[in-house]
């Protein structure tokens, strides 16, 4: 895969990347600015006839391998966030994002939550990313896994959010977990809701945890234990959104309807259900 520049080497990596890879090119070239320790967009506009750099082989065999590019490069941006990300977390996903836009529409006409609590955090992603939206909020969160809160609370340092963002190890499936919590205007929420069997990629499968990822036979399993205790968690004026998959919207609703929640459906980007405001 020699290539004498850098813009040679990044055609020739995109081209090998194309059966593994929906987004090969783009890929290619993340691990290329990665390589040379620049920007993307320094990259392209700066470095294309650079030679190409010797460790540039070895980051595109991993990639062709199936490992996420964001754990190669130990980085992903999420609402413009620059987060840490390593096999202990979900990587965070522009598909997310919704529900971050759906907390800032709902509270575009209401007072600004003054605490939030992200449920299951992983990296980190929807607390800080609604701590930024609202620089006078305090934000807890919780996760059933040490190493996820150790990159969490590293990345809440490193966005000077350390203060503000207070992270402790609990799990909603043991007995007793919400009551030492409080009370939020904003609850935040991404849990596990893959099928047990469904045929995930490679990426996906073989890289990421498993444990944030199956919810039972129908992917329902983790909100069947939290819906009932999310009004415990809200204050008076508060409001949740969890994400959901693509189908799962209507199933999602009748849980939510069972425990007295009134349900708005947010879909993402590419118009697909994704998340549910539950007041």
């Amino acid at each position: 895969m020699a290539a004498n520049t850098v813009g040679g080497a990044i055609r020739e990596a995109a081209e090998r990347l194309a059966a593994s890879s929906d987004t090969a090119r783009l890929d290619a070239e993340l691990l290329m600015a990665h390589a040379l320790g620049v920007t993307r967009s320094d990259l392209l506009l700066r470095h294309m006839r650079d030679p190409e750099p010797t460790r540039f082989a070895a980051l595109v065999t991993r990639r062709a391998g199936h490992e996420p590019v964001a754990h190669i490069l130990g980085r992903q941006e999420f609402y413009g966030l620059d987060l840490k990300v390593t096999r202990d977390t979900l990587i965070p996903r522009g598909d997310s994002e919704t529900l971050v836009e759906a907390a800032r529409d709902w509270f575009a006409t209401r007072p600004s939550p003054a605490r939030i609590l992200d449920l299951g955090t992983g990296t980190g992603a929807l607390l800080l990313a609604a701590l930024s939206l609202w620089p006078e909020a305090e934000g807890v969160a919780i996760d059933a896994s040490e190493a996820a809160l150790a990159v969490a609370r590293e990345n809440a340092a490193a966005l000077w959010m350390g203060e503000r963002a207070v992270l402790h190890h609990a799990s909603w499936r043991e007995e007793g977990w919400a009551q030492p919590l409080g009370r939020y205007d904003l609850v935040l929420c991404n849990p596990p809701y893959v099928e047990d069997k469904a045929d995930l990629a490679p990426s996906v499968r073989d890289h990421e945890p498993a444990a944030a990822l199956f919810a039972g036979p129908e992917g329902l399993d983790d909100y069947r234990i939290l819906i009932p205790a999310l009004r415990g968690l809200m204050s008076e004026r508060g409001a949740a959104i969890l994400e959901i998959g693509a189908s799962q919207a209507q199933a999602v609703e009748r849980l939510a309807a069972a425990a007295g929640f009134a349900a708005a459906l947010h879909r993402d980007l590419a118009g697909r259900p994704r998340a549910l405001l539950l007041t």
